[in-house]
């Protein structure tokens, strides 16, 4: 089974605009380069590319795109969906793993771990970490079938086409979803990038644990060791699905 890669990127995020391109740690190594090498790390995904929008502003995702040495597909702004299967249309693959670039702690491993998974069970349509979240939010690695995807482009209405694979979990028909969970739970962290509290945290964790992948173990101990690094960004809200 070849899996497909799609990390969504843009430049014009409304809580804190080019955040994907933020330079993060000493390596200078971009936010969306933490993304392109935690999959690249994985070994399980066959081609990667990253969506991002037909908008003048994110001339400079696709400089980032040439310079990474990573694909890249320009589509609609809104309609994120269609940005995937537009971009899926130019590859081989029977499965597509979602990535967004302002998750730059993601573990390799959880990544191969859901790909494994998602390959071992026949029929399966719909894979994700975060159907019963456990995992800190930013580290949710999430697989679907290129049928139950396209299926979403022809039906799939208001935010779920900005979501990508809500139209999936929540109207699933006869596709089958699995939820993978770990222990210990740690669903109350918050390591993606959306505010400028998140950033401090996040640029505090390469700071401490330096420019390499960290496993979520190790993440996941030494957050729970430094509750003020924690506090950061605790009070920040993610958005309901109907306000992104």
């Amino acid at each position: 089974m070849r899996i497909v890669g799609i990390i969504q990127a843009r430049m014009g995020s409304t809580r804190l605009p080019g955040k994907v391109l933020r330079q993060l740690g000493g390596g200078g190594r971009s936010v969306l380069g933490w993304v392109v090498r935690a999959a690249r790390e994985s070994h399980v995904v066959d081609d990667l590319v990253v969506a991002t929008t037909t908008e003048d502003v994110d001339d400079v995702i696709v400089a980032e795109c040439c310079r990474l040495g990573v694909d890249w597909h320009r589509g609609p702004v809104d309609d994120v969906l269609t940005r995937f299967t537009q971009a899926l249309e130019e590859r081989e693959g029977e499965a597509v793993m979602r990535f967004t670039a302002d998750c730059p702690l993601l573990d390799p491993q959880v990544i191969r771990e859901a790909a494994l998974v998602y390959q071992a069970v026949p029929g399966l349509g719909y894979l994700s970490t975060s159907l019963a979240r456990t995992l800190p939010r930013g580290l949710d690695v999430e697989i679907v079938s290129r049928e139950a995807l396209e299926r979403a482009d022809r039906e799939a209405t208001e935010y779920h086409r900005v979501h990508v694979t809500s139209y999936v979990y929540e109207q699933p028909g006869d596709t089958r979803l699995l939820g993978l969970a770990y222990q210990p739970v740690a669903d109350d962290l918050r390591v993606t990038l959306d505010t400028e509290d998140d950033w401090r945290l996040i640029s505090r964790v390469v700071g401490e644990l330096g420019d390499a992948c960290v496993p979520i173990g190790t993440l996941v101990s030494w957050l729970r060791d430094h509750p003020e690094v924690c506090g950061l960004n605790a009070h920040v809200k993610q958005k309901a699905l109907q306000d992104a």
